[in-house]
């Protein structure tokens, strides 16, 4: 669902979720984009669920 974000859409299997979540943190910031209140509030909520879950950023230039 591409135009949909955490706080609306979840990976159908759960064991998708943390590198999910965790890309799309890593997206975010890699292209400078903002994150709205309910994306933050899913996002903090679902990423605790995730405590070992590295996240990558490769920055652009």
């Amino acid at each position: 669902m591409a135009d949909q974000d955490p706080s609306t859409w979840l990976p159908r299997y759960a064991g998708h979720w943390c590198t999910y979540l965790t890309n799309w943190v890593a997206d975010k910031t890699r292209y400078h984009l903002t994150i709205d209140p309910n994306e933050q509030t899913a996002l903090a909520e679902r990423l605790t669920a995730c405590p070992d879950e590295p996240i990558t950023v490769t920055l652009t230039r």
